[in-house]
Parts: structure tokens; sequence; C-alpha cells
């Protein structure tokens, strides 16, 4: 003979929501979700740079060998003006200083495209003084 199941009051216990049908939907992935691109005032100030540089070095061969550096302030005292760069031919390197180029702009003109204007402007300036000729002869027409 055979029994009949008594047909249950209560459902039954469902698994939480992390859960799946094979209990592993909750589980975490192998690759993570991508992380939001930074857009700090560093990143911009360092893709600025970058982006100034790749198209001096393509203009003047002279700027190949040359490694651009990015510091905050400069640690030296050189007298009533606050340096914006520092050039080392020693050892091929020019060092941009990132806070007097960014924060030393003129009322009015604190907005990301005067930031940028300011920091290309800085690399311009602090190549031709390296190569010993002025900053508008850095343009691909000479």
């Amino acid at each position: 003979m055979h029994r009949r199941r008594a047909p249950r009051t209560t459902p039954a216990p469902r698994r939480g929501a992390r859960h799946g049908r094979h209990g592993r939907l909750g589980r975490s992935e192998v690759v993570r979700p991508p992380l939001a691109p930074l857009d700090g005032r560093i990143d911009r100030f360092d893709l600025a740079v970058g982006t100034a540089v790749e198209f001096l070095r393509g203009t003047w061969p002279e700027l190949e060998d040359v490694r651009f550096e990015i510091g905050a302030m400069p640690a030296f005292d050189s007298g009533d003006e606050v340096p914006r760069w520092y050039i080392d031919r020693d050892n091929a390197r020019i060092v941009l200083f990132r806070l007097p180029i960014e924060r030393l702009l003129p009322p009015g003109h604190d907005d990301g495209a005067h930031r940028r204007m300011a920091v290309e402007s800085a690399v311009f300036r602090a190549a031709a003084e390296y190569v010993g000729r002025e900053p508008w002869d850095l343009g691909h027409d000479h």
C-alpha cells in the first residue's frame, strides 16, 4: 500500500537571494567590473605633460633622450620667483613642478582649459630652454 504524503502547509525554506539554483549565483567574478577612469588634478597634469612631451619629441630629435619628470614643489630656494621647472643637462632631464604651474595662474584663469594651457606652455618653455631656442621655434614648421 502506498502512502500518500500529506501536503505541506508551509512552503519549503528558500535559499537566500545570493544563491542560484546550484548555490553559485552570489560568488564573485574572476574579472571584476572595470574601475572608473582616474580623473583627478594630478592625472590631468600628467596627461597634459605627456601629450606635450610626445609632440616635442616628434619635432626635435635632441629631446628624444631627455627624461621629463614631475615634482610637486621645488626643494631649493631660487630667490623671489618660484621656479616652474628645473633643467639638469648633465643627466638629460627636465623636472616640471606641478604646484607652481597649476596654482600661480592669473586670477580668473583657474579653469581646466587655462590650467592645461599653462602646463603645455611650461613644457614648451622648459624644453626650449633645454635646447637653447625660443619656445615658438619648437613647432613643426621650424
